[in-house]
């Protein structure tokens, strides 16, 4: 009898730490949830307040050339567009995008090397197909997209595609900028060289290049270009919006919402990502002006996406 009692007093324990776990997980969740519904809110909010800094004469689908939808991913297996912002996450969401494409939902996201799934062209983009079907299918299929801190995005950019050695960027932008704003007139021709002679331009020098009217006269590069006008938020709908700070829990909600959370398990961020907490020591060799003038550049994401204005490297 005592035997029995125990048990079930075991069992009463387990079903009861059961019940808190489930609980916990429900509030969760709904936490999620609610957060999405104030996110979505707050997009539409700020794009009905100010329309002209948002549309920039964009004022439909029709507006935006063929081009501009090469940054959405499609899959019409599951009705799913995402819109790619180049520093957020979006190496892992692309190959989460190539499983669906290949319905291939066995494989680990982590086997597909960074280079292939950036290159591949087994990804399809809303820019091959025709101007109807793809209205039809923004108006019908899932958007979503993932944002960040527009500054720690702009860190990681430089870390990733000038501090390393990237021959693309070292020959196409890199050189440039030691040339202009870095007082080295003859820059090493290969990055090679450029790597062995530690020669590269100072974090200054990129804020630089991007303060410069003339590289304003032509569409930033994808990496530190604006997000709101890589995804255009005021002209199309997303169903759900993710943020980098809170990725492994968005990435979770979102595969829920997708129905694919028992298939696609998303890897978990790495340890050396860029955070907002370092931002006063990557500015400190940025003088204040440029700072300034940095944020009126990047204005808009912050204002549209929640981040709020960082006082703390902008006022004196």
């Amino acid at each position: 009898m005592a035997a029995c009692r125990r048990r079930l007093h075991t069992l009463g324990f387990l079903g009861f730490t059961f019940l808190i776990l489930l609980s916990f997980h429900q509030q969760k969740r709904e936490k999620v949830l609610h957060m999405q519904e104030l996110r979505k809110q707050h997009i539409q909010e700020i794009c009905d307040s100010d329309k002209e800094a948002f549309l920039e004469g964009k004022n439909s689908l029709e507006d935006m050339s063929r081009k501009e939808f090469d940054n959405f991913i499609v899959d019409d297996n599951y009705g799913i567009i995402y819109c790619y912002i180049p520093k957020v996450a979006c190496t892992n969401w692309k190959r989460v995008m190539f499983v669906l494409n290949q319905k291939k939902l066995h494989l680990d996201l982590l086997s597909l090397p960074k280079d292939f799934i950036h290159e591949t062209d087994k990804i399809t983009l809303l820019s091959s197909f025709p101007r109807a079907e793809i209205k039809a299918k923004l108006k019908h299929y899932t958007k979503f997209l993932f944002v960040r801190d527009p500054f720690v995005r702009l860190i990681s950019a430089y870390r990733d595609k000038f501090q390393g050695h990237n021959k693309y960027y070292y020959e196409n932008f890199a050189r440039n900028i030691l040339r202009v704003y870095g007082n080295v007139p003859n820059p090493p021709w290969s990055v090679d060289e450029a790597f062995l002679s530690d020669v590269r331009p100072s974090f200054h020098n990129f804020i630089q290049y991007l303060l410069d009217p003339q590289t304003e006269k032509k569409p930033f590069e994808a990496h530190w270009r604006q997000m709101h006008r890589l995804c255009r938020p005021c002209l199309i709908q997303y169903d759900f919006v993710g943020h980098q700070e809170t990725l492994q829990e968005d990435a979770e909600a979102l595969l829920r919402h997708l129905k694919l959370e028992n298939d696609i398990k998303f890897p978990p961020s790495y340890y050396n990502m860029t955070t907002v907490g370092s931002l006063l020591n990557w500015f400190k060799t940025v003088p204040l002006e440029d700072r300034r003038k940095l944020y009126k550049l990047y204005k808009e994401d912050f204002r549209l996406f929640g981040y709020r204005k960082p006082v703390e490297i902008l006022d004196d």
